[in-house]
């Protein structure tokens, strides 16, 4: 265990101290076993000499593993201004492997604040997990791993493949330039106060390249418009793109009474290829 762990109280003690409430506004659910959040760390791999990113630390639970871990350099963003007193703390006991900021993860570039081939680890909040994913998912050569924990469901459309019954567009953009895995379940009794849903802890590696060549606006653009009408045949529920939908189908030689959800990412990928030619 690294030196200064010792030092510090227990968790629950802290929180106790503090008063830090989750609050459900802010999507909180902190995770306080720390089996679990040294599982957590574990999963995120070899973290040697590496930055980490952790979205929404709270009290520092997962927090507290990951200074555990051999990684050079954990930054925390933290908006809840109760818990910076409490994350502070950490920072006197790591003062060169810790570093808070104080703001709102919408609203911050994560590249600006790690170094390339960081991962991200974060027990993320469930009101912003999912934007904050469709963020990340641009920047494969930045990001060298992401371990995040979300809801049960939204894993499982993040790792979903074409004919899944959670088949998506999070499923699309996510695996064209990552490989997806979900990793281990966690139920509600981990958390306090435990949520309504089963949680789920979901990596994602960077492809050493796209599944197939595209441009990403064109392909985000033409997976929104085939899943906004999943249940309609693709050639109906692309005619909101404003190209020939016919002939857009045609030249990637798709049948158009398929439906969104038995296309591949490497099919989303002819097509977006076919679009940006026909704009």
């Amino acid at each position: 265990m690294t030196a200064g762990a010792d030092d510090l109280p227990p968790l629950r003690d802290v929180i106790r101290t503090h008063g830090l409430d989750a609050r459900k506004g802010l999507g909180q659910h902190f995770l306080l076993d720390m089996n679990i959040t040294e599982k957590i760390a574990r999963a995120a791999g070899d973290l040697s000499g590496r930055d980490v990113l952790e979205i929404g630390p709270g009290p520092g639970g997962l927090t507290r593993a990951l200074l555990q871990t051999p990684a050079e350099r954990i930054v925390a963003i933290e908006r809840d201004a109760r818990c910076i007193e409490v994350l502070a703390d950490l920072g006197k006991t790591y003062p060169d492997r810790f570093e808070l900021i104080v703001d709102d993860a919408m609203k911050v570039d994560a590249t600006a604040l790690v170094r390339p081939g960081a991962a991200i680890v974060a027990n993320l909040p469930y009101n912003v997990g999912t934007p904050l994913l469709f963020r990340w998912l641009d920047h494969p050569a930045h990001f060298g791993s992401m371990t995040l924990m979300f809801q049960l469901e939204v894993a499982e459309r993040i790792c979903a493949r074409a004919g899944d019954r959670h088949y998506g567009r999070l499923a699309v953009m996510a695996n064209w330039q990552w490989e997806t895995h979900k990793l281990f379940d966690l139920p509600a009794r981990a958390f306090s106060p435990p949520p309504k849903v089963t949680s789920a802890v979901v990596q994602l590696l960077p492809r050493a390249r796209p599944l197939a060549p595209a441009d990403g606006e064109a392909l985000s653009t033409v997976v929104a418009a085939a899943f906004n009408q999943r249940r309609k045949m693709l050639r109906q529920s692309l005619k909101s793109l404003g190209v020939d939908t016919q002939a857009l189908l045609a030249d990637a030689g798709i049948d158009p009474t398929r439906r969104a959800e038995t296309l591949s990412v490497e099919e989303f990928c002819a097509l977006a290829r076919g679009f940006q030619g026909a704009r």
